[in-house]
């Protein structure tokens, strides 16, 4: 038996999409699938300007230097999170404050980040956690009382939304200034390696594209807006080819039959796990009534990392692949010395029990009964 953790879904469409962006003659970035690509986005979910990066890295990188984020400003940020999220305010000097996850939930407190808020304060990073959105009615009821920036870390949160007070849905990327998408292919929507930068704040559209054209206003140049383009701003080099936009189009038009199938292995893995789970004190992912679930992974919620490990050790002799989650990034060989010395208590509780299961799309309904058994098997 061969249960892997992740098994990339293509639709068939991706090598047609990429002969004929070879067709074209261009295959270098901002082509014909990188406009259908941002225009698809930009439309569907309400997003004010998009640009395709080669990862979520990248988008968060420009995110850090929209911002103009310099040595000594403070972004908030959860621990719980993977470093990309800190790295890419780290590249610009800035200091990191860890907030605890949630009890319920491995995502940002929200209740914990006004308490955290200096006059250093530049920025606060949400993260949202398997596709669950955070409660950003509080993050930018906090951001916009002290005059601070939200960048949506939206990497595993592609066709996901977030309901408001005021009752309007919203999907996630498009409520903070700023958002980072990943295409990786461990998540819903993939194109190999691959990203995203949303603008939402349109003071930063401009710049946007100059850093994501190296530092230049190339982009103006080809729409005839200047007779030349040359050196401007920084920037580096953060658009991918036509051929992983063209690969991520072929996914874009089958995104509804993915999630829909996704939900049915999410709803499959609940159901049918849950008195398990209850009998042995085992957590299960709890959608709050504000998020929709992308069903963008199944986790559990272990008592402890030893029976973590159990159940890894005993799915593994089957050989099924489940896994771990992040590190805690406070007590990191890199910024353990750096953090501020709180005690992250939940954040310490999810590196140590939380467990993904296998999820992807080609998961048949056989081999997905074949991991819940074994799960249930477990000496526990």
């Amino acid at each position: 038996m061969n249960i892997p953790f992740n098994k990339p879904y293509l639709t068939g469409n991706e090598t047609i999409y990429i002969q004929d962006a070879v067709a074209t003659g261009k295959i270098s970035g901002n082509g014909k699938y990188t406009q259908k690509c941002h225009k698809w986005f930009e439309e569907s979910y309400g997003f004010g300007k998009c640009l395709l990066t080669t990862s979520c890295t990248d988008a968060l990188e420009m995110a850090a230097i929209l911002l103009d984020i310099q040595p000594g400003d403070e972004v908030i940020l959860p621990s719980y999170t993977f470093v990309s999220t800190a790295n890419a305010f780290v590249l610009r000097g800035a200091k990191l404050v860890f907030v605890d996850s949630g009890k319920e939930h491995p995502g940002i407190d929200e209740e914990s980040i006004e308490e955290l808020i200096t006059h250093k304060t530049k920025a606060i990073v949400p993260v949202h956690y398997a596709g669950v959105a955070c409660n950003m009615d509080l993050v930018m009821e906090i951001a916009n009382k002290y005059g601070v920036f939200v960048v949506e870390d939206a990497a595993q949160a592609i066709d996901s939304f977030y309901t408001g007070k005021d009752g309007i849905k919203r999907a996630l990327g498009s409520i903070g200034h700023l958002a980072a998408f990943s295409f990786h292919e461990t998540k819903n929507i993939i194109s190999g390696e691959g990203g995203m930068l949303a603008i939402n704040d349109m003071q930063f559209a401009k710049r946007a594209e100059i850093i994501w054209e190296k530092g230049t206003n190339r982009s103006s140049f080809f729409r005839g807006e200047v007779d030349k383009y040359g050196w401007v701003d920084i920037g580096s080099s953060f658009l991918p080819s036509e051929v992983i936009a063209a690969f991520l189009w072929a996914q874009l038009e089958n995104i509804q039959h993915i999630q829909m199938r996704r939900l049915n292995i999410w709803v499959n893995y609940y159901e049918k796990l849950k008195p398990w789970a209850e009998k042995y004190g085992i957590g299960m992912p709890i959608i709050p009534d504000f998020a929709s679930n992308n069903a963008h992974m199944f986790y559990l919620v272990c008592k402890n990392v030893e029976q973590r490990s159990k159940i890894i050790m005993s799915l593994k002799a089957d050989g099924i692949l489940a896994v771990f989650h992040y590190l805690s990034l406070h007590t990191s060989p890199f910024y353990e010395s750096k953090h501020d010395g709180r005690i992250l208590h939940e954040t310490n509780r999810f590196t140590n029990s939380l467990l993904r299961l296998p999820f992807y799309f080609d998961l048949n309904e056989s081999d997905q009964n074949i991991v819940i058994a074994k799960l249930i098997e477990c000496d526990l």
